[in-house]
């Protein structure tokens, strides 16, 4: 069977559909009103070999918040509901990743218990992404996901370099740890559950 999930999340403020199939092949197809996140979202896809589908309408005349952390509300809700849909995974994941003079490096935790460490300093200067916008998304994927998630960037002096391995990072952590483990009988955890 092959790990999927459906999530809509329709506000006064936004209007949010997104498809999520863990075993797939990175392909996409997203539009969120916002083409930096179209972009990362994309990058986080493909790295991560998950098909991805979003599609999103928010009051962009506002800002972008409400947007992005509803985005990551509803693609933490999708793999909530896929790791706890197959519960014989590996549980953690990590991952490094260099995009030119920047390091990402983001592990996870299956765990369903939500905590989001975040030590990233931007550079000051105009993006194309609000970058506290970065910190707000994964943090709702961290806590609407039910898990442990740390994201760390150690150097970097380029905003869109250290968004980009941010993304390519998560991605490839997130696939490995939800990776079929066969020697698991049942859930990842000496408690029995998670």
């Amino acid at each position: 069977m092959t790990p999927t999930s459906s999530i809509t999340r329709r506000t006064r403020e936004t209007d949010v559909h997104l498809e999520l199939e863990v075993d797939g092949r990175g392909q996409v197809d997203i539009d969120t009103g916002i083409p930096f996140l179209d972009h990362m979202l994309h990058l986080f896809a493909a790295h991560g070999y998950f098909d991805l589908k979003v599609k999103a309408k928010g009051d962009l005349e506002v800002d972008q918040h409400h947007t992005v952390e509803d985005i990551g509300i509803c693609l933490g809700q999708a793999w909530r509901e896929v790791y706890q849909a197959c519960p014989s995974v590996r549980r953690y994941g990590e991952a490094r990743v260099p995009m030119d003079e920047a390091l990402a490096q983001v592990t996870v935790d299956l765990s369903n218990r939500p905590f989001l460490h975040f030590q990233v300093a931007f550079p000051p200067g105009q993006a194309a992404l609000d970058p506290q916008l970065v910190k707000e998304f994964w943090r709702a994927v961290s806590v609407h996901g039910g898990m442990t998630l740390h994201i760390e960037v150690p150097y970097g002096d380029n905003t869109h370099h250290i968004m980009e391995a941010i993304f390519k990072a998560a991605g490839r952590a997130l696939d490995q740890a939800t990776r079929p483990e066969p020697r698991a009988q049942g859930v990842p955890s000496t408690k029995g559950m998670l």
